[in-house]
């Protein structure tokens, strides 16, 4: 029969030429496939139509956080301070587009997908074999499949020579799957359809004929890249407490805008100065700083992660490790190495067993110059040997093959003769026993603890292949897939800080229990039930990741394969594996690590609680100062006093006492202990009522303190030096505040200093920047500010410096009283 082979040029493809087809079996015709191509359309996998860019960019700022900084923005403007106005609306703008890039990647999940599936594939059509583009494949046609190609389609197994596929990342398997004509019972799960091949799965050995029955979104892979599609990321913690935060701010602030122009419209006062007054107030209770320091706190954050080999994708994932109290983990590649070892040998002569089970391979263990070639566990029995100084080279080289029995389905045995006039067997041990009289009768019984420790069993034998019923038994191979080394102590941890570490596999229940127990995921006493979860779907992954999440706990979902995206994405975060993870699983992440090591998912889960601290106490710091702003302010408008301070004058003190002082609270270290403490409640807002009625007692001392010094120089010296003495007033006592802020309990010489030393240089630089503005004439027009003399800032710093001192004392006091 004359081959008509072409590749997807239409060229002649010589290679696949050479191939008979295994079956008589003439495929579609070329007809006959041009219409179903044309009917079902191309074997790709699809999405739905995204929202043009203009409408994504344009949902960037309906969020209350870009309505603030609107706020401000436009605040600044009315006031003629466009330099401000432009600096604000640059943030909005980059706000806008990190959003933008982030709203983009289920795109680029579900094109991953895409181009996880095979580039050609090998049909026969109207008997000829040809290699056309997958795309072009069709329901019906006939695919022909060999050791590395990558299935095209979902398929029925039509004909199978040892063929074995590694669909690992559909099903989470840790080793290929034996794939056979026999056809499976109905409805029976993915991960046991034997009789079936699916898109994107692998074929590591073997050769067969498979017909296509799904194609593009029909199969298997499409189905996922729906659920990819269709899961809806879910907020973060600290982006709803970061809302909520707003929202207050936002009603608060116009709340007492309007009081105080209601107030001013009563007594008669001119509009304009009822105007000024409520920007103001305004500029006063709108914290500036917040969206930009919540940025820079997270970006360090992300920064310390990966010098610790964690990838952060998505900012706000930084502070939700560190609230996480559900770790739900892929087994296959994330707890385990990814690939099958031999964890007990058990033999009267272990290297006796060893090189039996070498001479019955067909494995090739790989070098500097090639890769490894066959099936896992025949490399594992390999790697084993040679550690023992049992190479295969040197047995093929001595004692060259003879006679071939491969391992089948039906004798689940493999059999090598060799030219030593030796028999060598290895296999299931049902299939090895009854070849060996006279065998150990405890091996039964070794094979059965083996089993149940997780462990893949193989009996070896070996003997005269004159008498071939006549083996001497050598003994076991107990194989798995090891758990990494560094694991268990990262479970420890984990558990340590109050985290519950969830195993979730496509592996057989032994096998994962067996696993769990090693590595501390299940103690002793304790049932694995809804701590492990065997031979999962993608579904099934993520009915779990929502049962967590229903219970009101903060998940986090590892994985690797294509199998664990959706989970990946339903999850609070989705941490993917950078070296052994798919793209798609990469792209579904919040957090890749870049180690694949499990370890590192504590080290980020201590970095984002020290974050989370972080970003309360410079919020609370924030608050509390501009609260003592907006309350100065208002008390002078409610007692009817002129404004303490102008719009220009509270601008600047923002700029110098929110902005720097924050974000050199927001590089605070994590505290020693952090991972001692248990998980914050997820239901805990940002800002609770310790810490709003913080704000409240440190904005009305300051408060106090700067309208008293108001006073005070209003009746000495005059309206204009009364504000210039407030407005150095309020800068001091809000920095000595920001030293204060580094510690709820502790006074600041007892929080080791020097641990922030960017906190005390901003201090300093913003003292002297006070300082200065007061000494030249063109800074005192800007401002509209008089000189001070020492005497005045001495008297100054007498008001600045007693709400601090106050703060501290009350620490003290608390931490001498007995618990």
């Amino acid at each position: 029969m004359a081959h008509h082979v072409h590749s997807a040029l239409g060229l002649p493809v010589e290679e696949a030429a050479a191939r008979e087809p295994a079956e008589s079996a003439r495929g579609l015709s070329q007809a006959r496939a041009a219409e179903l191509l044309a009917r079902d359309g191309p074997n790709e996998l699809e999405t739905s139509a995204p929202p043009s860019a203009l409408r994504m960019f344009g949902r960037q700022f309906q969020s209350p956080v870009v309505g603030l900084l609107l706020a401000a923005c436009g605040v600044s403007v009315l006031l003629g301070e466009t330099l401000d106005g432009v600096a604000i609306g640059a943030v909005v703008i980059l706000n806008a587009i990190v959003g933008f890039l982030q709203e983009y990647r289920a795109e680029a999940a579900v094109q991953a997908l895409r181009n996880l599936t095979a580039r050609r594939a090998r049909v026969l059509r109207d008997g000829a074999l040809l290699i056309i583009p997958a795309s072009g494949v069709v329901v019906g046609d006939v695919l022909s499949l060999e050791a590395g190609d990558v299935v095209a389609a979902d398929s029925h197994v039509l004909t199978a020579h040892l063929l074995s596929v590694n669909q690992s990342s559909l099903t989470g398997e840790s080793e290929p799957v034996a794939k056979s004509t026999q056809a499976a019972a109905p409805g029976a799960p993915l991960i046991e359809q034997s009789d079936r091949v699916f898109m994107g799965s692998s074929v590591a050995r073997g050769s067969g004929l498979a017909s296509v029955v799904a194609v593009g979104m029909g199969t298997e892979l499409g189905r996922i890249a729906h659920l990819v599609e269709s899961v809806q990321k879910a907020t973060t913690p600290l982006e709803a407490r970061l809302a909520r935060v707003t929202r207050t701010l936002i009603y608060a602030c116009l709340g007492i805008v309007a009081l105080v122009a209601l107030l001013g419209l009563l007594r008669r006062a001119p509009p304009f100065d009822v105007l000024v007054s409520a920007v103001s107030l305004a500029v006063a209770a709108i914290p500036e700083g917040l969206p930009a320091l919540v940025t820079i706190a997270l970006s360090l954050g992300v920064s310390r992660m990966a010098a610790r080999q964690v990838l952060v994708r998505r900012m706000s994932a930084v502070e939700t490790l560190g609230c996480t109290t559900v770790i739900c983990t892929d087994k296959t590649g994330t707890l385990t190495a990814g690939e099958m070892s031999v964890r007990e040998l058990w033999g009267a002569d272990e290297l006796a067993l060893l090189d039996a089970a070498a001479a019955c391979c067909d494995a090739e263990l790989g070098s500097a110059e090639r890769p490894a070639v066959g099936d896992p566990t025949e490399l594992a029995l390999l790697a084993a040997a040679e550690r023992r100084g049992v190479r295969r080279a040197d047995i093929e080289r001595e004692r060259p093959r003879v006679e071939v029995e491969p391992f089948a389905a039906e004798t689940k045995r493999m059999r090598v003769t060799r030219a030593d006039g030796v028999v060598y067997v290895k296999g299931a041990l049902e299939a090895v026993l009854p070849l060996c009289p006279g065998h150990d009768p405890t091996a039964e019984a070794k094979a059965g603890e083996l089993a149940a420790r997780g462990l893949r069993v193989l009996a070896v034998a070996s003997g005269s292949s004159r008498a071939p019923s006549q083996l001497t038994f050598r003994g076991l191979c107990g194989l798995a897939d090891p758990p990494r080394p560094e694991v268990p102590a990262a479970i420890a941890a984990a558990r340590t800080a109050g985290v519950k570490v969830v195993m979730i596999t496509g592996d057989h229940p032994t096998t994962a229990q067996a696993i769990a127990r090693e590595l501390g995921i299940v103690r002793a006493s304790e049932s694995p039930e809804g701590l492990v979860h065997a031979r999962t779907t993608p579904e099934q992954k993520l009915d779990i990741v929502q049962g967590w999440k229903q219970r009101g706990e903060i998940v986090a979902m590892t994985g690797d394969g294509v199998n664990d995206a959706p989970a990946l994405r339903e999850a609070h975060i989705g941490i993917a594996m950078g070296c052994s993870g798919t793209e798609v699983t990469r792209e579904a992440a919040d957090v890749v690590l870049s180690d694949d090591n499990f370890a590192s998912i504590v080290a980020a889960v201590e970095e984002g609680r020290g974050i989370f601290d972080s970003i309360r106490k410079a919020l609370v710091y924030l608050l509390a100062t501009n609260t003592a702003e907006l309350a100065l302010m208002l008390a002078a408008a409610v007692v009817g006093l002129p404004l303490p301070l102008l719009p220009i004058q509270l601008l600047w003190v923002n700029l110098v006492t929110d902005a720097f002082p924050a974000l050199a609270l927001a590089m605070d270290p994590p505290a020693p202990d952090v991972l001692a403490l248990p998980p914050r409640d997820p239901s805990e807002p940002m800002i609770g009522r310790a810490e709003w009625l913080t704000v409240a007692l440190i904005g009305a001392l300051l408060a106090a303190a700067s309208l008293a010094a108001f006073v005070y120089f209003d009746r000495s010296a005059g309206l204009a030096t009364a504000r210039s003495a407030v407005f150095s007033t309020l800068v001091f006592g809000q920095l000595g505040l920001s030293l204060a802020a580094r510690s709820a309990r502790e006074p600041y010489f007892r929080t080791q200093p020097l641990r922030n030393p960017k906190l005390l240089s901003v201090v300093v630089a913003s003292l002297l920047a006070q300082l200065a503005i007061h000494q030249f004439a063109s800074s005192r027009r800007i401002f509209q500010i008089q000189a001070l003399s020492a005497a005045d800032f001495a008297i100054v710093a007498g008001f600045a410096l007693l709400p601090v001192t106050l703060v501290e004392l009350a620490k003290l006091v608390r931490a001498r009283r007995p618990n």
